[in-house]
């Protein structure tokens, strides 16, 4: 599976579940760990870890396999690693404060958030 797909899968997976300001970058050419990178803010650490727990089984059904994932029970921030697909999942005060779309500043992006 291409990772333009697995964004396509992980994108409907946090607007399933109303994830909010969802930013799609792509980053290969700032990177050779991933091609794209993900982010997307949940209003409540509850809702971080069921945004990325959706995201983690909805790739895994399309055949995507996720090499891991970060973060967890009471965390502002998951982190579901994908390989060539990286997607953070953070609290709107996490992502204020880390600013993930500075840090990367040179990405393009292909979606931004709303």
């Amino acid at each position: 599976m291409d990772t333009a797909e697995l964004s396509r899968i992980a994108v409907a997976a946090l607007e399933d579940i109303k994830g909010k300001d969802i930013t799609v970058m792509d980053v290969h050419h700032l990177t050779s760990l991933f091609e794209t990178m993900i982010i997307a803010s949940g209003d409540s650490t509850r809702q971080v870890k069921s945004l990325a727990e959706n995201v983690s089984e909805k790739l895994r059904e399309a055949g995507g396999h996720i090499l891991g994932v970060e973060g967890g029970k009471g965390s502002e921030w998951v982190l579901v690693d994908a390989g060539s697909l990286v997607v953070h999942v953070m609290h709107p005060t996490a992502r204020q404060h880390y600013n993930l779309e500075e840090l990367w500043g040179a990405a393009e992006r292909l979606r931004s958030a709303s």
